[in-house]
């Protein structure tokens, strides 16, 4: 079956242009100009993957994240922004947006981080177990549930994927780049910000003491890795 991909943007022309690239690229697009309409798409469609505008009449791009949060709706989602300052890309990423390009961005980027998206997850679900259980954890990667102590942990997508990275890896030092590349399909280290905003928000919700990490440990110029208690 063809992914379905949703576009929402009140830029007309923007839209067009967006869906015409991913039409070509063999996806089936749905279109929305204003958050109102998206969230009622949202809620009712089938997704496989949103690419969501910051700034939207009605609902904006931050007010449906937290509502797909609330509602434990789990669909990926590209933000896409004209705003540049980092506080709105990590506010978005802290509220469930899986990544963000920044307007005016290239078509063939945008693309290309669709596939990525598309593809990982493609990929999970015919390689996952249903269930990962180590320590005090259990992972259910069926339905993106995680449990520490029988207690369900409110964790978004990402903050999810990037806990069950570490865990299939518990004892093993992963690399900065290779976290990048795996979870965000990026090379190099230009985003590692991105990295930095989910290994916060993830230890917030796992860890007793933060400033001291007893699961989530970082290694200093390399990476990060899990210890089981």
């Amino acid at each position: 079956m063809k992914a379905r991909v949703l576009v929402v943007d009140d830029e007309a022309s923007l839209v067009r242009l967006i869906t015409h690239n991913l039409r070509r690229e063999g996806y089936d697009t749905i279109e929305a100009f204003d958050g109102n309409e998206a969230w009622d798409i949202i809620r009712t469609d089938a997704l496989d993957l949103i690419l969501l505008d910051l700034m939207l009449p009605g609902k904006d791009g931050l007010e449906i994240c937290q509502l797909m949060r609330e509602e434990k709706i789990f669909i990926p989602l590209i933000m896409l922004t004209a705003k540049d300052e980092e506080i709105d890309r990590i506010l978005g990423l802290e509220l469930g947006a899986d990544d963000y390009v920044t307007k005016p961005f290239s078509v063939r980027e945008l693309m290309a981080r669709v596939k990525a998206i598309l593809r990982r997850r493609g990929k999970e679900s015919q390689e996952r177990p249903e269930a990962i259980e180590t320590g005090e954890f259990l992972l259910k990667t069926d339905s993106y549930e995680a449990f520490k102590n029988g207690q369900r942990l409110e964790l978004t997508l990402r903050e999810f994927e990037l806990l069950e990275m570490l865990v299939r890896n518990k004892g093993k030092v992963l690399k900065r780049d290779y976290l990048l590349n795996a979870l965000w399909d990026y090379s190099g280290t230009g985003n590692t910000r991105v990295l930095d905003v989910h290994i916060s928000k993830l230890r917030e919700k796992i860890e007793a003491d933060t400033g001291n990490p007893l699961y989530i440990k970082t290694v200093r110029g390399i990476g990060y890795k899990f210890e089981e208690v």
